[in-house]
């Protein structure tokens, strides 16, 4: 496997745990059959960092603001 093989588990497991090819393959816009041949890296796009970092920051985004809504509930009830 080649390294954006690697990258691409990676990203998919944590953005979408176990069962992340299907849900992966929505957000980019490509099949689950596309997303299943770059996983075992067969056509894999050389641009797919550029692909994988907007749906990173944004789920990165979402999960900083539950933190902070989160440790501010906690500070209140402190």
């Amino acid at each position: 496997m080649g390294e954006n093989a690697d990258i691409l588990r990676i990203a998919g497991e944590a953005l979408y745990g176990r069962q992340w090819q299907t849900p992966l393959s929505r957000d980019l816009n490509v099949s689950d059959r596309t997303i299943r041949n770059w996983a075992t890296g067969h056509g894999c796009p050389q641009d797919l960092e550029a692909r994988l970092l907007p749906i990173l920051r944004k789920r990165g985004q979402s999960v900083a603001h539950l933190i902070s809504t989160l440790e501010n509930k906690s500070d209140r009830n402190s």
